[in-house]
């Protein structure tokens, strides 16, 4: 073995040799040895490399030859495999991944992402009109592919990424009056549909994924299986009052080769955005959204007096923050709050009855005494004095 490549040990972190010119590192992890290429005829380079390594070991982080050649590409693959593999819809992360690799590139390595890079995807984003709450989604689908990544020894490190504050609480909601008036408008094959959303508070998909062996027609009451709730968490719903009546409507137009409880031709309820336009014009709502249901049913729900436990269980809200937003406060809430106040303030004493008016005349003025504890001033008045007064 000539001099120019005998290995150079440098006792306690492995060595380095040379192929050619080039200096290599060989370290060992639990047994297994690593060859890696500094890439560099620098001997010094070659030691940076090698105790870099040494010091990821040390720390528990990934190393190998592998470690940090991911592309985003395979981190995307890794997050896809993960949504098919827990049963989750694909459909969520398509758009938000979509973006990421357009700004990025699919092939680009893994570790040059970093923070600033990141933050420069966001002002692009922002500059483009695209919403906090969008951007978020890609964010979110990229810091858990970069988990994953980590998880499999394919990154060893992720870069900090700050999720930007969400200032989107929808504050579109329909009076019951509008409601009926858009009801009336829409197309027969959309009414019972749309009035179970605005009477149950359930999501679209929710609606549309409703079959007929959901129905307990015996026990008036339907149920929602885990498969088909966002929140993988299934629920029972009560058939009382509207939405009995508008289940026994669509038992009446079963069709027996469909198993959806709601369709349009035989077929589930897809979407209907171009029919719903249509409608909220007709009725003179303006743009609307299908989801405003949702949150209609929310604010139905608080003033009718359920309690918001109850109504969370209605409506399928897991986390009270999501909910909160869902039950906006108006303007006719705030002034009907401020009308009760003046009502309540209206109808207080005017003199608290144990307080005696001071007497005018001259009279000589009564003692006062000061409470240590409330910091308040009393008049002492004798008794008798009192009751002359």
């Amino acid at each position: 073995m000539s001099a120019a490549t005998t290995p150079k040990r440098m006792r306690g972190l492995g060595f380095l040799y040379q192929r050619g010119d080039v200096w290599w590192v060989c370290y060992s992890v639990r047994g297994k040895r690593y060859r890696e290429s500094s890439e560099s005829t620098n001997h010094a380079v070659g030691v940076k490399l090698l105790k870099d390594k040494i010091t990821a070991v040390r720390n528990g982080k990934p190393v190998g030859p592998d470690v940090d050649k991911a592309t985003l590409g395979e981190l995307v693959q890794m997050l896809t495999d993960e949504y098919k593999a827990n049963g989750r819809r694909e459909s969520v992360i398509v758009s938000p991944l979509a973006h990421l690799k357009e700004y990025f590139g699919e092939h680009q390595r893994a570790i040059d992402i970093t923070s600033d890079r990141v933050t420069a995807y966001i002002t692009a984003r922002q500059a483009k009109g695209a919403a906090n709450s969008t951007i978020n989604r890609s964010l979110a689908a990229l810091k858990r592919a970069f988990v994953l990544g980590q998880r499999a020894g394919k990154v060893s490190s992720r870069p900090y990424i700050a999720m930007l504050e969400e200032n989107n609480a929808r504050q579109g909601f329909l009076s019951h009056a509008e409601f009926e008036r858009l009801r009336d408008v829409l197309p027969d094959d959309l009414k019972d549909p749309v009035s179970f959303l605005y009477h149950s508070g359930w999501r679209v998909s929710e609606m549309r994924a409703l079959e007929w062996r959901d129905v307990d027609l015996d026990g008036r009451a339907v149920r929602l299986r885990p498969e088909n709730s966002k929140s993988k968490a299934g629920r029972v719903l009560p058939l009382r009052g509207e939405l009995s009546e508008i289940i026994d409507r669509a038992k009446a137009v079963r069709i027996p080769e469909c198993p959806f409880v709601f369709h349009r031709f035989g077929r589930a309820v897809g979407l209907f955005r171009k029919s719903w336009a249509t409608a909220c014009t007709a009725a003179g709502l303006g743009a609307m959204l299908v989801h405003d249901l949702r949150r209609t049913a929310v604010r139905n729900l608080i003033r009718a007096g359920v309690s918001e436990k109850t109504a969370m269980s209605v409506t399928g809200h897991k986390t009270r923050a999501i909910f909160d937003r869902y039950d906006i406060v108006t303007e006719d809430d705030m002034a009907t709050a401020i009308e009760r106040v003046g009502t309540h303030l209206s109808a207080q004493p005017k003199t608290p009855a144990n307080v005696v008016p001071l007497r005018a005349g001259g009279e000589k003025l009564p003692a006062l005494r000061a409470d240590a504890k409330t910091e308040r001033t009393f008049v002492v008045v004798p008794v008798a004095k009192a009751q002359e007064g």
